[in-house]
Formats: C-alpha cells, sequence, structure tokens
C-alpha cells in the first residue's frame, strides 16, 4: 500500500474518498470554504442547517461529486479542539477511513483543517493518518472464507506544507498500526489455530522479517532451567509449552534491557478449577500479553530505535487431563519458592513467575510485565484503563508519561506489603491466590516475590486487550491495547 503526503489543494486530490477532518465551530471553518468554491455553496448549506457541526462522531458523505476531483467527499467532526485528546483524533479518522475499507482498490486522501493543524503539530498528523491507514482493513474475521475488508490501493495525506521528517513520520505511523495490526490478529485467531508452536513459529516469523536474535526453549530446557511452574500449568495439555526470547539491540554498547515479559496462555479453560461454559468463550485472548510484548519488540526493530529491549514469552496451554496440576498441589519455581496451588484458573501468575525471575537472570535491568490476569482489576477500573502496579516508581512515571502522550488509560493501583499475608501457606512458601477481595493487588504483590531487586511494573491489561462489541473505530475481539504506549516509552528513551 502506498502511503504519500503532498501539499496539492484539497479539491484536487484524484481519489475515490476525499476524507476532511473538522472541528466543531459555529462558522464553518477554513477547509470547508476552500472546497466549497467547487461545490456551490453545498457544504455551506450542510453546516447551516446543522446536518454537520464538526462534533465528535458527526459524518456526512457527499457521493458522486462532479466538481472536485475526488469521487465522493467525508466531512468526519473531531470535535472541541480544546478538549482533543490523541485517541479522540485517532478514533474519529479511525472510524472514516474503516468505513470506506469495505470495498477493495480506494485511494483515499485525507485532509485537515487549518485549525487542527494549529493544534496538533504536522509530523504527528501524519503519523496519525499512515497509523489508521494501516489499521483499516483489520478486523475480527480472520477465518472468515472471504474479506470483509480490504487495504488501500493508494493513501494521501494532504497538508499544506510537508514538514522536513515527513518521510520518518509515515514510516513511524505505519510501524505503529502494523504492530497493534500483529496483536488484533493474533488475539483474534482460534486457540485451535494459534496453539504454543504456532505462536513460536509466529515470533520467528517476526524476528526473521525485523532483524530480531530469537531463542527458544522448549521442554526439556524449561525442565533444566527449573521452570516447574510453568511447567505445571502445561501439564494438563498434550501440546508442549515454550519461551520464547525476542530481543532488539539497538544500543549494542550498552549492558541497559528493558524486558518486556507476556502472559502466552494461547487457551485457558480455567484447569480443574474450570470456568463457566460462557466464560471460557473468549479465552483465546489470554495470550494478548505475549502478544503485545512480541509487536513492541518488532516495532522497535521496524522504527530502529537506539534502546536495548527484549521480550520473552511464556507460551502454554491450561487444560484437564489425567496429567494436569491439582489445587492443592505444592510446585516448585525457578527462583526456588514453593507455591501452594488453591486455584488452578489462577495460573497465569505461575507462568509469569518463572519468565519474570528467567528474564531477570538473563539480562533484564529493568521489567515490564503484560498479562490479561485478573477479572478484579475489570472490575475495579472497568474495560478501558489498563491496571499499573508499580514496583518501580520511576519506570511507572515514564509509563505514565508516554501513555499521556498516547491516549491510551492507564490508572495507579496499590501494591501495600500487608497485602503479602492473604498469600501465606502453612504447606509452603507462598499460595497462588489470595481472598476474592483485592484480587488484582494479591495477583501482583505474587508477581512482585520473584523479580528480586529488578526495576518492576506489572501491567494488568485483562480489561482494555479485549472489546465484547465493535464501535466504528474497531471491531469486537482483540484492541492492541498498551502497544503504542510501549512503543513511546521506548521512543521517548531512544
Amino acid at each position: 500500500m502506498m502511503i504519500e503526503v503532498n501539499q496539492d489543494p484539497a479539491a484536487t486530490q484524484k481519489v475515490d474518498w476525499l476524507i476532511l477532518l473538522i472541528p466543531s465551530a459555529e462558522q464553518p471553518p477554513s477547509l470547508l470554504k476552500e472546497l466549497d468554491e467547487s461545490l456551490d455553496g453545498k457544504l455551506e448549506r450542510i453546516w447551516q442547517r446543522k446536518d454537520f457541526t464538526g462534533k465528535h462522531g458527526d459524518t456526512v458523505s457527499l457521493l458522486q461529486t462532479e466538481k472536485v476531483a475526488a469521487v465522493n467527499v467525508m466531512l468526519t467532526g473531531v470535535g472541541d479542539l480544546t478538549k482533543l485528546t490523541p485517541e479522540q483524533l485517532r478514533r474519529s479518522l479511525m472510524t472514516a477511513v474503516r468505513s470506506i475499507s469495505t470495498s477493495a482498490d480506494q485511494r483515499v486522501a485525507v485532509a485537515f483543517d487549518s485549525s487542527l493543524q494549529d493544534a496538533v503539530a504536522s509530523s504527528e498528523l501524519i503519523e496519525l493518518a499512515a497509523d489508521c491507514c494501516s489499521l483499516a482493513a483489520v478486523d475480527a474475521g480472520v477465518h472468515k472464507r472471504h474479506p470483509s475488508r480490504y487495504a488501500f490501493s493508494r493513501f494521501q495525506i494532504v497538508l499544506p506544507s510537508v514538514p522536513d521528517d515527513a518521510a520518518q513520520r509515515t514510516a513511524a505511523g505505519r510501524a505503529l498500526g502494523e504492530a497493534v495490526a500483529t496483536v488484533r490478529n493474533l488475539v483474534n485467531r482460534s486457540a485451535g489455530d494459534l496453539t504454543p508452536e504456532r505462536f513460536v513459529e509466529e515470533a520467528m516469523a517476526l524476528a526473521e522479517s525485523h532483524g530480531l536474535e530469537v531463542n527458544v526453549l522448549r521442554q526439556e530446557e524449561l525442565s533444566a532451567e527449573k521452570m516447574d511452574a510453568l511447567l505445571a500449568v502445561a501439564k494438563g495439555s498434550d501440546l508442549p509449552p515454550a519461551l520464547v526470547e525476542l530481543a532488539w539491540k539497538g544500543q549494542p554498547e550498552s549492558s541497559d534491557v528493558l524486558g518486556l515479559v507476556g502472559k502466552g496462555v494461547t487457551f485457558d479453560s480455567g484447569g480443574l478449577s474450570i470456568k463457566p461454559s460462557d466464560s471460557m468463550i473468549p479465552m483465546k485472548s489470554d495470550m494478548a500479553g505475549a502478544a503485545t510484548a512480541m509487536a513492541t519488540v518488532g516495532a522497535a526493530a521496524a522504527l530502529k530505535l537506539q534502546v536495548n529491549v527484549t521480550a520473552w514469552l511464556g507460551l502454554v496451554e491450561n487444560m484437564i487431563s489425567g496429567r494436569c496440576f491439582r489445587p492443592g498441589d505444592v510446585i516448585s519455581s525457578r527462583r526456588g519458592l514453593t507455591i501452594e496451588v488453591q486455584n488452578t484458573d489462577a495460573e497465569g501468575r505461575l507462568v509469569l513467575a518463572d519468565a519474570l525471575a528467567y528474564a531477570a537472570d538473563h539480562g533484564a535491568t529493568e521489567l515490564i510485565d503484560l498479562a490479561t490476569l485478573t477479572g478484579a482489576c475489570v472490575v475495579a477500573l472497568g474495560e478501558d484503563i489498563t491496571g499499573v502496579f508499580a514496583g518501580c516508581d520511576d519506570l511507572a512515571q515514564q509509563l505514565k508519561d508516554a501513555s499521556d502522550q498516547t491516549g491510551e488509560l492507564t490508572w495507579p493501583m496499590p501494591m501495600h506489603d500487608h497485602f503479602d499475608v492473604f498469600l501465606k501457606s502453612e504447606v509452603a512458601d507462598c499460595r497462588n491466590v489470595g481472598p476474592r477481595w483485592g484480587g488484582a493487588i494479591t495477583a501482583a504483590c505474587f508477581l512482585r516475590k520473584f523479580v528480586d531487586d529488578t526495576p518492576w511494573i506489572h501491567l494488568d491489561i485483562a480489561g482494555p486487550s479485549w472489546a465484547d462489541s465493535a464501535t466504528g473505530w474497531r471491531d469486537s475481539g482483540g484492541t492492541g491495547a498498551m502497544v503504542r504506549t510501549l512503543i513511546q516509552l521506548l521512543r521517548d528513551r531512544s
């Protein structure tokens, strides 16, 4: 797909669809006035009738226009500029491009009103547009025989002047969109298709295409590395587990390495603490943390960021058989701590415990883990907010700064020491669950036991990583939450 930036007038864009991004205002903005000279006042009449006022979510389409070069024109509102957020702007443009992507071979141009260009830097608008363009064709139908969305054949970004970094920003936007698309497409695949071994294949393909170093630990190596907690979760499945290491060394002279540790439970039945059948349906998404970590490292390589970042992906399937681990079992871990299993559906923290310990032992100087870990976090924060559990205030502040720039929602959660008492066991060093109340916090406190002194934060993405219903800007299913924030954190460091 060709993505270009040009400074030709909007009325001369020879495309199938010309999208105009317009803020709300009392009078028709300058972009509408400019185009209206070729449309005999039609846009002025639309504005005066209040059929379109630039309010966020407003869209109006003019089909088969004859007096401008574009075949069709779409007006898309972004709302009040004084209240505009990066996510609101992204959603406005995504809604517009997705409405067009249902047809093949579309040529599209997007133009921004001058008032919007005054509020947002041209470079940022270019990156946003390239990002949205790269995501327009992504939907939940990864297994459909015929696609319901199509990539554009050509995409033009129209600005009055082209900034010097236009090419770099276009490439950055494309890399961001492709990283989010990677996560969405992985999460939306069925668990029968995306098994742990298939996930390994995806990781190796990404490593080859992006120039990443890759290492895969399978059953024997995992056992030799004493990763018994991860192996316990995998015991009930016929499909062998793996730990995948993907490394981008953009600053080879430095020993600093940010480790991204992802929970990769490709299907979670709950084990013997079995989930209700309805609750199992979205459990193909229980590997979203691993997908997010993998896509972030790939994007760091695509952007050639001057940072060292490594993803460790703990890949297992939590199933039921005569071999599966049981409530009441006491299992060991890489750290040597013994764990009393009280609930086999609290398996993700067991996978992460060994993966975090391994990452800390193999070069990670800072750690961020990502996991669809607890329903309790969704109860606390809702479906759109990532819970941030900070074992390192400085790293958490960097993440907060990055999320503020991207518009992704995060919220700091407590992790007070007195929650550790709820994890005490009479038969082992600790147990894998606490009481019902504060379940997201006790899960984070459990993970803290396995990172030693390594600076670390835990991100519970159980809510925002999966959408139960579709909206104008995305399908239901995987969302790719936190990919942009993690990449922004790396860009800030680079």
